[in-house]
């Protein structure tokens, strides 16, 4: 549905087609007329299916510029998504001339307590820091006419109900109420029942919530092989820019650590970092100086980078819909994305319940060997090799040349200068992973596993690479993560089995032929591995 069909002024649409917006989303086609109409709304959407502009755009829209108090209140739970939706409000709202400021916790109080002067009508910030400024009369929200709240669910994991209620009963009581959230908990419905009036719910479907220009692909191995696998694939696959995620805070540190001994452009991303580092990572993982970032599910939330193309999920996430938000952070933009999940053989459980949710198989990958990594590593490495000639002049260094060209073949030399631009030595240094609490037994029945042809049985727990049956229950449950954020498992559907894949030769378990992939290497060896894991 286009734009225009949905109620909005020329002034906004004209906004709308600068910022290069098309077709509205589900999420927009479904929100923007019931939002523009005063309704109240609970929204069921995740990150990336443009919320923003879902309740943005009926925002910019009844703004009364003539009006210097707080018109639009919006709670996030994230500074980095308070951040992006304030960017976001200000460019659609720039030919407007509407004043947009944003208030976030781990920042000067002096410096957002001086911008607040300007008189905003849009206000978003984080629940700790909005209540800091209420509580100073630094903001007054008592003129609120539309109240948002954003990432519900993860600002209840993180602890904010109490702070989001003190907020809510500090604004006006005939306000409209919009309610986005990736989940439905009890908690959740019940700010509906208790702050809302009588609420729309708008969900989007499952069909909906991943795109196919996403592949999604998962490798089983024992816990403590999964660093090495890992670092392997990045070899084989040369990610552009990629997102690794960890499920607890010292596993993203103890990640990214790692990466970086051995020889990645890599950096972590978590909620214990200042403002300031935080705003230093992402801006270097925005220009491409690291392309691979670390980070929980809660430090990326509302993270929105372009060229994406690869997601790795060191852990599998404990609820199926953050795996949704996680994959959505690449095959954006008409791109195509990569999605890799490594799973324990005591995890499988989780796996297939993200398969039930998303109704897609992921397709099985055998670990690439080292074999296959040293090789995939040198072709990346060919690209740079190029860039150094290309800036070398040698006839300042020709007596040197001279050298070492009646000294080695030219084939000695070209393998010498691959060898030290691969980085070959830092390929196997030792890295240790602290491991962590397993994941709870995942509860309900119809379990089993399946194998390649799809039939379900009781399956084993081999490590090492998939070979055959997988084991798998049913149902969900609720409980604490490592990291102790509060998930929900869902249940749901069937669907059809999957293929295997191996990195070297790319043959499907099925026998059907694939695309080999660009840096596919050589045959498959024993494989090494170096982690060590404490207990």
């Amino acid at each position: 549905m286009k734009f225009s069909e949905l109620g909005l002024s020329q002034d906004i649409l004209d906004a709308i087609t600068t910022h290069g917006y098309v077709e509205a989303t589900p999420i927009q086609e479904k929100t923007i007329p019931l939002t523009l109409s005063g309704r109240d709304v609970i929204g069921q959407a995740q990150t990336g299916t443009g919320k923003t502009a879902a309740f943005g755009l009926p925002i910019l829209e009844h703004i009364d510029l003539n009006n210097k108090n707080i018109q639009a209140l919006i709670v996030s739970p994230t500074r980095e998504l308070a951040i992006q939706t304030a960017d976001e409000l200000k460019k659609l709202g720039h030919d407007k001339h509407v004043d947009v400021q944003v208030v976030f916790g781990g920042s000067d109080i002096r410096r957002q307590i001086q911008n607040l002067k300007s008189h905003p009508q849009i206000l978003v910030g984080t629940p700790g820091r909005l209540l800091d400024h209420i509580n100073r009369k630094t903001v007054k929200i008592d003129n609120v006419k539309t109240l948002v709240l954003d990432e519900a669910d993860e600002m209840l994991n993180m602890g904010f109900l109490e702070d989001i209620e003190s907020i809510i009963k500090n604004t006006p009581a005939d306000r409209q109420t919009l309610l986005f959230s990736a989940t439905m908990p009890p908690a959740i419905k019940r700010i509906g029942v208790k702050f809302m009036t009588n609420p729309e719910h708008i969900q989007i479907e499952a069909k909906e919530l991943t795109t196919d220009l996403v592949d999604q692909y998962f490798v089983r191995m024992r816990e403590n092989e999964k660093f090495d696998t890992m670092t392997r694939i990045f070899d084989v696959q040369a990610p552009k820019l990629a997102i690794v995620f960890g499920r607890t805070k010292r596993r993203v540190e103890e990640l990214s650590r790692g990466l970086e001994a051995r020889g990645y452009h890599a950096a972590g991303l978590h909620g214990d970092l200042t403002q300031q580092m935080r705003s230093r990572v992402l801006a270097q993982f925005k220009s491409h100086e690291i392309n691979i970032l670390v980070a929980t599910d809660v430090a990326a939330r509302g993270l929105d980078v372009k060229d994406v193309s690869h997601v790795y999920n060191f852990d599998i996430p404990q609820d199926p819909e953050s795996y949704v938000h996680r994959i959505g952070r690449t095959g954006r933009a008409g791109a195509k994305g990569v999605s890799v999940t490594l799973v324990a053989p005591n995890e499988m459980d989780y796996l297939r319940a993200v398969e039930d949710l998303t109704k897609k198989r992921m397709t099985a990958l055998e670990p690439a060997s080292l074999q296959e990594a040293r090789v995939g590593k040198i072709k990346n490495a060919a690209g740079e090799v190029d860039q150094i000639v290309n800036a070398v002049d040698v006839k300042d260094i020709q007596s040197e040349v001279d050298k070492l060209t009646s000294k080695y073949s030219s084939e000695q030399l070209a393998a010498a200068l691959l060898s030290s631009v691969a980085d070959l030595e830092k390929q196997n240094t030792p890295v240790e992973i602290t491991r962590e609490r397993p994941l709870p037994r995942r509860r309900g029945g119809g379990g089993g596993s399946r194998n390649g042809g799809g039939d379900r049985r009781r399956g084993g727990n081999g490590g090492g690479g998939y070979r055959g049956n997988r084991d798998r229950r049913g149902n969900g449950e609720s409980s604490r993560n490592g990291g102790g954020q509060r998930r929900s498992g869902r249940d749901g559907g069937s669907s059809a089995a999957s293929s295997e894949r191996r990195f070297g030769d790319y043959k499907r378990r099925d026998g059907r032929s694939t695309e080999r992939h660009s840096n596919g290497g050589a045959p498959r060896q024993r494989r090494e591995f170096t982690v060590r894991e404490k207990d």
